[in-house]
């Protein structure tokens, strides 16, 4: 005769180890989240601040490739265009204006900046004019630096980032942090 073996071991999990498994999730995120939080809104700023420089060579770019001066308009909340100045119209027929008034644009809407609080130097200054030759001409005065911050976190938290602009057209994005070792190419 065969003897048949039952299987009177368990299958799966019984309510109560998955009540306990959702309440240890529950307190792992709820110790996680503000952690996330900083970490996504510095990510916003640095999302801003790369956003800028990007747009400062794109405008230099443009002005050496187009043979014209090209401007970048910092707007609200990081927002920003590029843009000839003057507008140079269609000279070969093509339809197209040879340098158009806007040539790129960004809306602060599109990287979530709304809570970024952007400042240049000198204030006020929100133009920046680039010779066909991608130096920075001097009328309109421009800015030379552009500090981005947190509007929502604290000063302990906020991972602030400056973009810097050269005369000679160089844009660089660094951290104003002094704390930063001196050999730091990441310092002001």
């Amino acid at each position: 005769m065969l003897k048949r073996l039952s299987n009177h071991g368990q299958r799966g999990f019984s309510l109560i180890e998955l009540m306990i498994a959702v309440v240890i999730f529950g307190i792992v995120a709820a110790l996680a989240m503000p952690s996330y939080l900083v970490w996504i809104q510095n990510t916003r700023i640095r999302a801003a601040a790369e956003s800028i420089q990007n747009g400062l060579q794109v405008a230099r770019a443009e002005a050496v490739k187009r043979n014209a001066r090209v401007q970048f308009t910092l707007g609200v909340n990081s927002a920003w265009t590029v843009g000839c100045n003057p507008v140079v119209p269609d000279n070969n027929g093509d339809g197209i204006d040879d340098c158009p008034a806007v040539i790129q644009r960004r809306e602060a809407k599109d990287g979530s900046s709304a809570d970024i609080t952007v400042a240049t130097v000198p204030a006020g200054s929100n133009v920046v004019e680039f010779n066909n030759f991608g130096r920075v001409n001097a009328a309109p005065v421009p800015f030379v630096q552009v500090d981005l911050d947190s509007a929502v976190l604290p000063p302990a938290d906020s991972r602030n980032l400056r973009v810097t602009l050269g005369v000679g057209g160089n844009v660089r994005m660094c951290d104003p942090e002094l704390a930063l070792s001196l050999t730091d190419p990441r310092r002001c």
